[in-house]
């Protein structure tokens, strides 16, 4: 998984009662765009996160596939 700042990563919600959110990148600490990421969710909370299999990214648009 890679992604650059201003990608979009949606979180499923893998438990009942929790939905599917989504969540942008500002800063990729792994070396070329891998996680771990910094993300900002909706609510204005800063998180770093380890995307596991529930988690897919969505490019920028214009943005080179990574």
């Amino acid at each position: 998984m890679r992604a650059v700042v201003g990608d979009h990563l949606h979180i499923e919600g893998n438990v009942v009662g929790v939905h599917e959110h989504t969540a942008v990148i500002i800063e990729t600490r792994g070396p070329d765009g891998t996680p771990p990421y910094l993300v900002r969710h909706d609510n204005g909370h800063e998180a770093v996160v380890f995307p596991g299999p529930d988690c897919w990214i969505e490019h920028e648009k214009g943005a080179p596939d990574a």
